[in-house]
């Protein structure tokens, strides 16, 4: 199977609710800077962000972030330094800061579907491919019936 590189999004949630305030998609990039200065992908303006507080590095097909701010980065909170990184996770920059939450979009293959469900039965995995072949098959009889 070839490699699909993931789009990841980088999305601001708001400091009470935890609702999106602002999102920066990123398909290409092996890098990702987030911090208070101009030459970072992603720029917050908060006191409590250095001004290079963490990189969200490229490996391959996974993702790893590494806090580098005087302030540290938490998940759940905890401090870490370097973890790979989850679709879906939220980090917290500094004890107070800002939270982002970080979505990794990508071709799944059945395989790391199966691994990622884990738990589920077989049978499960085979509604979930029967759902998937009648939806191949009523788009491709949809398109067959347009023309």
């Amino acid at each position: 199977m070839k490699d699909v590189t993931p789009v990841i999004t980088l999305t601001l949630l708001h400091p009470l609710q935890s609702v999106p305030v602002q999102s920066w998609p990123f398909e290409t990039e092996s890098l990702i800077r987030i911090g208070r200065s101009t030459d970072n992908e992603v720029i917050l303006y908060s006191a409590v962000v250095s001004r290079h507080h963490v990189e969200l590095r490229r490996n391959s097909s996974d993702w790893e972030i590494v806090s580098l701010g005087a302030n540290g980065t938490y998940v759940d909170g905890k401090r870490i330094t370097q973890m790979p990184v989850a679709d879906g996770m939220i980090i917290r920059l500094a004890s107070s800061g800002p939270k982002i939450q970080i979505r990794i979009e990508g071709e799944v293959s059945k395989e790391s579907l199966k691994a990622a469900l884990g738990r589920r039965s077989s049978s499960r995995m085979q509604e979930i491919d029967a759902a998937k072949d009648t939806l191949i098959n009523s788009k491709s009889t949809h398109v067959e019936d347009e023309n």
